[in-house]
């Protein structure tokens, strides 16, 4: 069996929606297809979370009613009268729970309340997309997937109960497979033992589709995107990327880890485990080759390059001038990992300890806190996070020129720079 992974992109509007069809029709095996929600749609669903823990409860309900219009309208372009009206049935009470999951939102339970809202658009645009196949005729079965992927109350950020979850996987979505229809899921997301939803993570609809192929056996994975294949670095931000025809699973999760976006950077262990190729092709063109992603492989590889931007520069340093070794180190480890705070780069001196993260509002507030109970903190704000694998001396003048560099660290392979992101003044 073969699994797929369709984006926000190619879900953007009815024409591209409708477009999926002949790319499911020519799979040659059973198909799972993981779904991500419509595009800006989990935007839209944060800007929802917001105001509703900010007290704002009218406007999150005007937002509320917004989106519903916006994917009212995109089924309404993509199906005939009797598939719409199924369409409206299947959405409505959905639109009906974000509604109360924004009433019900709790500024003290952030994390919490944030899953249980954003969880569901990935819920909407799968719903439309079986109505689709249905009216096209394709046998399908929509399942939800938070019958299947179980996990504990990480919010954010779940962590899968890998045996509870393939026993359902194979239960639930294997039944269905054996009767020969094609499988709508969603990405994303998951539930707890008590029945609370969550998400795992930004991006998360690629790593769903790994696990659910490592649970199911599958033959591959394919994530369709509107990319000839994977680049060496993010489109968005360089103008002059490469193609990358073939790379093994080592190099992607090494960029995974540093940020690259294009893989969610807990995708490719499962993949890797079972020995499961993921090709990334081009929606546009499926009959482009793409990139394979696999255990072995002996080409040489351009510059692959991650920026992460909005991070945050923290130093914590002893008061007393006692240094950083292991006493120190495990008490600043634990601190982050009892916030939940995933470090990017770290670095210590003889009494400092340094470290780049994501420059999130609500981790911060509690963090510095935390350290200067024992520390002077001092943090830089509006930093970069540059990393380079297989870099050279000219790309890496190119790419840091004219910033100020507040860290640097270099292996045999890969550099990683944090600079300001602001030129510096000449």
């Amino acid at each position: 069996m073969l699994v797929y992974k369709f984006g926000g992109a190619s879900i953007a509007d009815a024409g591209r929606m409708a477009a999926l069809l002949p790319i499911i029709e020519d799979a040659k095996e059973p198909l799972v297809v993981v779904m991500s929600a419509l595009g800006k749609t989990t935007n839209a669903l944060e800007a929802i979370v917001n105001a509703a823990c900010s007290g704002r409860k009218e406007e999150a309900q005007i937002l509320i009613g917004k989106l519903e219009q916006q994917h009212l309208a995109q089924a309404k372009g993509l199906l005939n009268p009797t598939y719409y009206a199924a369409a409206v049935e299947y959405l409505l009470p959905y639109f009906t729970a974000l509604e109360q999951a924004a009433q019900s939102a709790d500024p003290a339970f952030y994390d919490r309340s944030y899953d249980q809202i954003v969880c569901l658009g990935e819920i909407f645009s799968t719903s439309i997309f079986q109505c689709w196949l249905r009216q096209s005729n394709l046998p399908s079965k929509w399942i939800d997937i938070r019958r299947v992927i179980q996990t504990d109350d990480t919010y954010r950020d779940a962590v899968v109960d890998w045996n509870s979850s393939q026993s359902k996987a194979q239960e639930i979505i294997g039944a269905s497979l054996k009767n020969g229809k094609v499988v709508v899921t969603q990405g994303f997301i998951g539930a707890t033992d008590d029945g609370y939803s969550v998400t795992l993570g930004r991006e998360g609809s690629d790593y769903t589709a790994a696990i659910l192929a490592a649970m199911l056996q599958a033959n591959s994975v394919t994530i369709w995107k509107d990319v000839e294949g994977l680049q060496n670095a993010d489109p968005k931000l360089f103008s002059d990327t490469v193609k990358i025809n073939a790379i093994s699973y080592n190099e992607v999760i090494e960029m995974a880890f540093y940020g690259a976006q294009i893989i969610h950077p807990k995708t490719i262990k499962p993949l890797q485990n079972n020995n499961i190729p993921l090709y990334v092709k081009c929606f546009l063109d499926p009959k482009l080759d793409g990139t394979v992603i696999e255990q072995e492989v002996s080409a040489a590889y351009p510059p692959l390059i991650a920026l992460k931007e909005n991070q945050v520069l923290i130093q914590a340093t002893t008061r007393d001038f006692s240094f950083i070794t292991e006493d120190n180190l495990s008490k600043l480890y634990s601190i982050f990992h009892g916030l939940k705070i995933k470090i990017n780069l770290i670095q210590n001196a003889a009494i400092s300890f340094v470290a780049c993260i994501d420059n999130r509002e609500d981790k911060l507030s509690a963090l510095i806190p935390a350290l200067s109970e024992d520390y002077k903190v001092t943090n830089n704000e509006n930093v970069v996070l540059l990393t380079i694998r297989h870099y050279t001396p000219e790309i890496i003048a190119t790419l840091t020129k004219g910033r100020q560099t507040l860290l640097r660290q270099e292996t045999r392979k890969t550099i990683q720079v944090v600079m300001d992101s602001s030129p510096v003044a000449s």
